[in-house]
């Protein structure tokens, strides 16, 4: 992730922007990302997430960046029934690129 280029990880996160938002801690369809980079598991305030979500998230899960990685790659493999329906991120760079973008957003 160190790796990761914040400005190409921008373009990334144009595939994102449908459901979620980095200005500002609005939710959308999402959870706000704004800060999500170190922020324990479904913890947006004011969202409403799955039971799955809400299970994984009892286990201590934090959002770093092995956690966003492994989501990000293949989100139902990781959460079940995550409401979130994108497929994920299969592309190594672009993942470590959106990453290196979300850890700007604080």
């Amino acid at each position: 992730w160190a790796d990761g280029d914040a400005a190409a990880g921008e373009q990334v996160f144009k595939a994102c922007a449908a459901c979620h938002t980095v200005a500002d801690k609005t939710n959308k369809v999402g959870p706000s990302l704004l800060g999500v980079v170190g922020r324990k598991v479904a913890t947006a305030e004011g969202y409403t997430y799955s039971d799955s979500m809400k299970e994984y998230a009892a286990t201590g899960a934090v959002w770093d960046e092995a956690t966003l990685d492994t989501y990000l790659k293949d989100p139902k493999a990781v959460v079940a029934h995550t409401k979130m329906a994108f497929a994920g991120v299969k592309d190594d760079k672009k993942r470590a690129d959106l990453i290196a973008f979300l850890k700007t957003k604080m």
